[in-house]
């Protein structure tokens, strides 16, 4: 493709803040990025009335996305896709085609991920129409390491979230230190970034001794990371007290599709999947189910308090996962709560699930607090006797 001086803006979906990555990596290559209007529910009312009535939240969101993007003035849609089922490997070719159909004159373009860097070039190459690999290298190098970045930070920021001694402490910090990343363009200024970052969230102040529960955030990669899809569940359960770990991240991914194999430090996440899963999963059967199904046994061997698998209404992967759950609480002492979204779901009764779930780890907790407490005054005694005899 000949480079196209009328492509100004290139929009993708929103899902959390991996808008900041990309857009980096639009700015290295001289394409401006244009970031549609956060999600809202103006957003999920347009992608709803234009998409099949069973099809995922997901799905409508990321329609809704782009028909404000266009609207807005963008140029090009882009959509991450693979060549696997579900929304990675066909609902591109549906938005696209629902696009057409409305009458949105934008460019549609596709970004395979699991094409590795390979991926990632072609989507460069296309959009500029240069083949210089130092610009392409280096607007992969700094949306790669933001990600990495951010989730960092996104740990952080679930420590200090369930420990702040002023609500909202951490809250304005984070956004404070998302900034600091979103505006740093090179490898040093990111590297100068991350440092005032830390230094901004340990200034949040916490109380350290605070008896919180620990949760793993597990099922659908985009529920789990985007909070209007999850109706903000990481902060309404650090309201609680609980301190959250994401199973799956846009960094725990790149170490899967992008990332060669020579620069991976560790055990990757499917890589993970694929041993833990085992007996309850022998093979990927689609979507991230493989990987919820090893959560479960990773929750186990990390001693949490619980697990919250999110998932979307009709996502067939995840309901497969749903149904494994059960045998999986006969070997696995988690407290497991299944949460599925779509457009209908309420605010209250989805808190008081919550709630009631915090509640019942925390008694659990307390239980066997109580349990390892008596087991160590008995083998104390024993011992005793023992002496006196």
């Amino acid at each position: 493709m000949k480079h196209d001086k009328k492509i100004k803006k290139v929009a993708f979906p929103h899902m959390g803040t991996i808008s900041i990555a990309w857009s980096a990596a639009l700015r290295k290559m001289g394409i401006e990025p244009f970031i549609p209007p956060y999600t809202s529910k103006k957003t999920l009312s347009m992608g709803t009335k234009n998409s099949p009535e069973a099809i995922c939240l997901p799905y409508k969101l990321i329609l809704g996305n782009f028909m404000e993007a266009i609207e807005g003035g963008a140029d090009y849609v882009a959509m991450i896709s693979s060549p696997g089922i579900c929304r990675l490997g066909e609902y591109g070719k549906s938005i696209k085609n629902v696009l057409y159909d409305l009458g949105y004159n934008a460019n549609y373009i596709e970004l395979n991920l699991y094409n590795g860097f390979k991926g990632m070039w072609d989507f460069l190459t296309k959009l500029t129409g240069t083949k210089n690999p130092i610009p392409i290298i280096r607007a992969i190098n700094i949306a790669v390491r933001k990600v990495f970045a951010i989730d960092e930070l996104e740990t952080f920021y679930s420590y200090a979230r369930a420990r702040e001694i002023k609500p909202g402490d951490s809250e304005k910090a984070y956004k404070k230190a998302l900034r600091l990343i979103d505006k740093a363009d090179t490898t040093r200024e990111l590297n100068k970034a991350k440092k005032e970052v830390v230094k901004l969230m340990s200034q949040v102040e916490v109380d350290k001794n605070r008896d919180v529960l620990n949760v793993d955030l597990t099922g659908e990669i985009f529920l789990v990371l985007d909070p209007f899809s999850n109706q903000n569940i990481e902060k309404e359960l650090g309201k609680m007290g609980v301190q959250t770990r994401r199973s799956l991240t846009v960094s725990s991914f790149l170490k899967d599709a992008i990332i060669p194999k020579m620069f991976k430090k560790g055990e990757t996440h499917l890589e993970r999947a694929y041993r833990l899963a085992r007996p309850y999963l022998m093979r990927d059967i689609g979507g991230d189910a493989l990987e919820c199904i090893s959560d479960v046994m990773y929750a186990k061997e990390r001693g949490v308090d619980g697990l919250i698998h999110v998932s979307p209404f009709t996502c067939m992967p995840e309901i497969m996962s749903q149904n494994i759950f059960p045998k999986m609480r006969e070997d696995v002492n988690v407290p497991i709560l299944s949460l599925i979204m779509d457009e209908q779901t309420g605010k209250a009764g989805y808190l008081t699930r919550l709630e009631a779930f915090v509640d019942l780890m925390r008694r659990k907790k307390q239980k066997t607090k109580l349990q390892n407490k008596n087991e160590t005054v008995n083998e104390n005694n024993r011992e005793q006797e023992l002496v006196n005899s």
